[in-house]
């Protein structure tokens, strides 16, 4: 039989079978982006090759068998679970994945336990920005740095590629992200032993065995039959606690009692000074205030020192109370800490447990012996020189006092307080203490200008003769004395009684001009003179003494004169 033949005869057989496979992979029922099982038929060097009952067999790469040791366990004939991609490529081959299949998979069993909050097993494979990357089930996830341990690890080489329980805490659809921790299971492991150790004991148990594991400047870390308790500073004695490292040392085991157990957080209080008695309980019968004692210098602060009365009893003496200098004055130049000193009790305070002191009050006062020297002359050094004022201390005590600038001279010259400089030493006189503050006066040390209305018995209403110091577009100045320490000024509308006579263009310094008295206040230092006054007053005599008509128009003084002689000529003859 020849070729052609026997072609002729087997196309029938062909088509037929052609058709009973088509029926058979139309039964398979195949669909495109779902996992599938398949059996492995072959493992090669660099593929695994599967039935998935397509038209072909599948080739998957080698590589995603590797993790989780899959690949030791695979054999013919085995099981997986593969992604079918596509049935039947442009090549006409099957497109499969185990890796995508394991991860789908993954995805909706971490769905599942992300609200289980259920415990899975993961592998740290490698390090990113922020934490590290966890393959849990197939699925990259990502852990912080911080959820990879109840403390900060400074190497995890012990737990890489190795497996760890973890719970996942966040889940990006969107995104496709996973946030797990591995810390989470660690707590919660030691939250349920925490829980089960809080059951044998109670608050006001006493423990004798309590190990120190830690110690900060604000208190001790306990090891209470395995749970953490805090022992705060403030709960280590009655008296002050400089660092509880001063009084234990790590490893040690103390007595304490247990003084709260929070069941929320699980967290334990505990207590030295509550096995002791309370030393301010009977204060009030050991300590007097206003009494005198002994004690020593423990702390040095901004505020003030802290002063040991007694064991677990510490009082606070403030920097106002420590010099009757200075009520400002910085606490370590006074004293210094391991010093013993004695102290007054100003006051008490049971409730809140603090002592007021003094150290002052048992140091001599200045204040009472500077009383005595109201209105005396005495030596001070200035301290500072301000806009008004110059603040010295007084050179015998070091008590501080203000010579303000109207003090230092009768002028009244604010320039004055250019002539002084810090550590000048002057010559005052303390003119009032008041509130513990000190005035001086310089100008008091010299004789006052306005004494010569006293020595010259004038006063409000006498006419005196000045002279003119200085001629000013709004009046004048003139001198009283001869001196020249006593100038007034006298206003442009007091310099004459016509207005046309009181401009001040028209006087010259050194002239003669006579002024009345109008004002007079020694203690206020207020002067007022009136030369119209003074005028009015020489009409209103002349009025009295020739006539009402002396002062009418067209007469002068010579008239006034020629005429008073004229009279007495006639009386004469």
């Amino acid at each position: 039989m020849d070729t052609k033949q026997e072609l002729k005869n087997a196309t029938p057989l062909l088509k037929e079978f052609k058709n009973l496979l088509d029926q058979d992979f139309k039964d398979r029922k195949l669909k495109e982006n779902e996992i599938i099982k398949a059996t492995v038929t072959e493992i090669t060097k660099n593929f695994v090759v599967v039935d998935c009952k397509a038209k072909m067999e599948g080739m998957i790469p080698i590589e995603e068998f590797k993790n989780d040791n899959e690949l030791s366990k695979l054999k013919v004939g085995s099981k997986i679970d593969v992604y079918l991609e596509r049935i039947e490529s442009f090549k006409g081959e099957i497109i499969i994945s185990r890796d995508k299949a394991r991860k789908i998979k993954a995805w909706k069993k971490m769905e599942k336990v992300f609200e289980t909050q259920e415990e899975m097993t993961g592998y740290i494979t490698g390090k990113v920005k922020g934490g590290f990357i966890a393959t849990v089930e197939g699925l990259p996830c990502f852990m912080p740095s911080s959820q990879i341990d109840v403390k900060p690890l400074k190497r995890i080489d012990h737990l890489m590629n190795t497996p760890v329980k973890v719970i996942a805490t966040r889940i990006d659809k969107n995104r496709g992200n996973v946030c797990v921790s591995r810390r989470a299971v660690l707590e919660k492991s030691k939250n349920a032993e925490i829980t089960e150790a809080l059951k044998n004991i109670k608050e006001g148990d006493i423990i004798e065995n309590a190990l120190v594991k830690a110690t900060t400047d604000w208190g001790i870390f306990l090891d209470i039959n395995g749970i953490d308790a805090l022992l705060h500073v403030s709960d280590l004695s009655h008296g002050r606690v400089k660092k509880p490292s001063d009084l234990v040392s790590i490893g040690q085991k103390i007595k304490v009692k247990i003084t709260k157990i929070d069941e929320k957080t699980k967290r334990v209080s505990a207590s030295v000074k509550a096995l002791t008695v309370d030393p301010y309980e009977n204060i009030e019968k050991k300590y007097k205030i206003g009494e005198i004692y002994d004690g020593e210098v423990t702390k040095i602060v901004d505020y003030g020192c802290f002063v040991k009365i007694e064991e677990g009893i510490e009082g606070l003496i403030h920097n106002s109370e420590l010099d009757w200098t200075s009520r400002n004055i910085k606490p370590s130049k006074v004293l210094s800490v391991s010093q013993k000193i004695k102290f007054k009790i100003v006051n008490i305070d049971k409730e809140t447990k603090r002592i007021s002191l003094s150290y002052k009050a048992t140091l001599e006062n200045p204040w009472n012996k500077i009383k005595d020297k109201i209105g005396q002359e005495v030596k001070v050094k200035v301290s500072n020189v301000t806009d008004k004022a110059i603040f010295a201390e007084l050179v015998d005590s070091g008590l501080s006092g203000m010579l303000h600038y109207k003090e230092i001279s009768y002028e009244e010259n604010i320039d004055n307080l250019k002539k002084y400089k810090k550590k000048d030493v002057i010559n005052v006189k303390i003119i009032e203490i008041k509130d513990d503050k000190i005035r001086f006066s310089k100008r008091a040390l010299d004789k006052d200008p306005l004494d010569w209305f006293k020595d010259n018995k004038k006063k409000v209403g006498d006419i005196i003769t000045t002279r003119i110091h200085e001629v000013l577009k709004t009046g004048v100045k003139v001198s009283i004395d001869k001196e020249k320490k006593l100038i007034v000024n006298i206003r442009k509308g007091d310099l004459a009684k016509d207005s046309a006579d009181a401009r001040p263009e028209v006087f010259s310094p050194g002239n003669a001009l006579d002024a009345k008295i109008t004002e007079l206040d020694v203690k206020l230092r207020k002067i007022k003179l009136s030369v119209k006054a003074a005028q009015i007053d020489e009409e209103k005599s002349l009025i009295a003494k020739f006539g009402e008509g002396a002062t009418k128009s067209g007469a002068t003084l010579k008239g006034i004169f020629e005429k008073a002689l004229g009279k007495k000529t006639k009386k004469d003859k």
